[in-house]
C-alpha cells in the first residue's frame, strides 16, 4: 500500500497498552507448530528465516492471518483489505503508482510487493523503514486516513462481534478476548509464509535449466562494477533475496521531496533514503520505485545508466553519479532486462496458498 509517513507513538501506547492480564487460557487449547519450507535455493545459500520467538508460526495462526489480510472488516466502511492493494494475483502489489484509500484518496507512495518477508534481516519495514517488526507494521495502513481510516478499536470490536473470529483466535493463540497484539501476530505469521523462489533464474541456479546467451550477458552485466554495478543493493547468485533490505539514496532527485528513512530517523543524512525491494517479480510489479515514477523496466535502467543526480546524500556506491550514471549502450540494456526477467516467478502468482480464502 501507498504510506504517508505518519508519528507513531499513538500505536506504540496502545499495542503497550494491550496487556494479557485479562485473558485466559480457553480450554488448554495449543495450536499446531508450523515449519517454514525453506526453499532449496535459498537453504543451499544458508539463507534463515527470521522468526520471532514470541510470534511462532502455526496452522491456526497462518489460517487466521490469511483470512484478515482479505477480510475488508479491517477498513472503517467494510470496503478494502489488506489484499486490495497487494494482490496475490499481481505479486502482491496493485498495478497503479499510488494506491487508492476507502475514500477513493491516493497516496504518495508505490506499494511494495509482499514475498520473502521472513528473510528481512534488517528488521524494518516500509519504503522508509518506519517500522520495526511485520507485527507492529499491521496497523498503519489500517489507521491511516488516506488508506483504510479505521481505528484499533474498532477493528477488534468488529472481529469480537463476527460469529466466526473469536473462536478463530481463540485457536491460534488459546487466549481471549481479541487485542491488536494478537491481530498483528496472526497477520504477520501470514506474511512470512509468502514466498517467491521459483524463477527462471532460480531454476538455473539449481541446474534445472539454462538461460539465453542475452541473459546470461545481461548478469554478467549485474555483476560488473564498471557496468551494471547493481549486486551491492540487489543481491547475487550468493544473495537470491536479490536485495540487501538496506536503504539507500539512488540519485533520484538532486533535492528529494520524500525525505524517506530520515522521516523514521530523523537523521538529516537518511535524507532521500529508501528501501531497496528486491528484483524478484519485475514483470508483475511495475511502476517501480518507492512514488511509482518509472512505468516501465526500461525507464528504470535508464535512470541508472544516464539519469542519476547529484545530492548530498546520494550513495557512495553510485559512483557514476557525476557521469549521470553507468552509460550502457542499447545491446547492454537490452541484455540486462533479459536478465532481469528471470527473476520472475510465474507459478507465484496463481499458488492457492496466497489466493482468496
Amino acid at each position: 500500500m501507498n504510506k504517508y509517513f505518519r508519528h507513531k507513538a499513538f500505536l506504540l501506547l496502545l499495542l503497550a497498552s494491550c496487556s494479557r492480564d485479562d485473558q485466559t487460557n480457553v480450554n488448554g487449547y495449543v495450536p499446531t507448530p508450523v515449519t517454514l519450507d525453506i526453499p532449496e535455493v535459498f537453504e543451499q545459500r544458508i539463507l534463515n528465516p527470521v522468526i520471532p520467538t514470541n510470534n511462532p508460526l502455526t496452522e491456526e495462526g497462518i489460517a487466521l492471518g490469511k483470512k484478515l489480510f482479505f477480510d475488508k472488516k479491517l477498513s472503517a466502511n467494510d470496503s478494502q483489505a489488506c489484499a486490495n492493494c497487494h494482490n496475490p494475483s499481481m505479486a502482491f502489489t496493485d498495478g497503479r503508482q499510488y494506491s487508492l484509500g476507502i475514500d477513493n484518496i491516493e497516496g504518495s507512495r508505490n506499494a511494495m510487493p509482499l514475498f520473502n518477508l521472513a528473510w528481512n534481516y534488517d528488521d524494518r519495514f516500509f519504503w522508509d523503514g518506519r517500522e520495526l517488526s511485520l507485527e507492529r507494521q499491521t496497523f498503519d495502513p489500517i489507521t491511516n486516513p488516506i488508506e483504510m481510516h479505521n481505528s484499533v478499536e474498532n477493528v477488534i470490536a468488529k472481529l469480537q462481534q463476527d460469529p466466526e473470529y473469536p473462536l478463530l483466535f481463540e485457536q491460534a493463540f488459546g487466549t481471549t478476548p481479541i487485542d491488536s497484539v494478537q491481530i498483528g501476530k496472526a497477520i504477520a505469521q501470514f506474511e512470512r509464509t509468502i514466498i517467491s523462489a521459483n524463477s527462471k533464474f532460480d531454476q538455473y541456479l539449481m541446474g534445472q535449466t539454462s538461460l539465453t546467451a542475452e541473459e546470461l550477458e545481461g548478469f554478467n552485466i549485474f555483476m560488473d562494477e564498471a557496468r551494471g554495478d547493481c549486486f551491492h543493493c540487489h543481491g547475487s547468485q550468493n544473495n537470491p533475496l536479490w536485495t540487501d533490505n538496506k536503504f539507500h539514496n539512488n540519485g533520484l532527485d538532486a533535492n528529494p521531496l520524500d525525505l524517506g528513512l530520515a522521516l523514521a530517523s530523523g537523521d538529516p543524512n537518511d535524507n532521500g533514503k529508501f528501501r531497496s525491494p528486491s528484483l524478484r517479480n519485475l514483470a508483475f510489479t511495475a511502476p517501480y520505485m518507492h512514488d511509482g515514477r518509472f512505468a516501465t523496466l526500461e525507464a528504470v535502467i535508464d535512470h541508472y545508466s544516464e539519469g542519476l543526480q547529484e545530492s548530498p546524500t546520494v550513495d557512495p556506491l553510485m559512483k557514476k553519479v557525476e557521469d549521470g550514471g553507468v552509460n550502457l549502450t542499447a545491446v547492454e540494456k537490452e541484455n540486462l532486462r533479459a536478465f532481469l526477467l528471470t527473476l520472475s516467478d510465474f507459478e507465484f502468482l496463481t499458488d492457492p496458498k496466497y489466493s482468496q480464502p
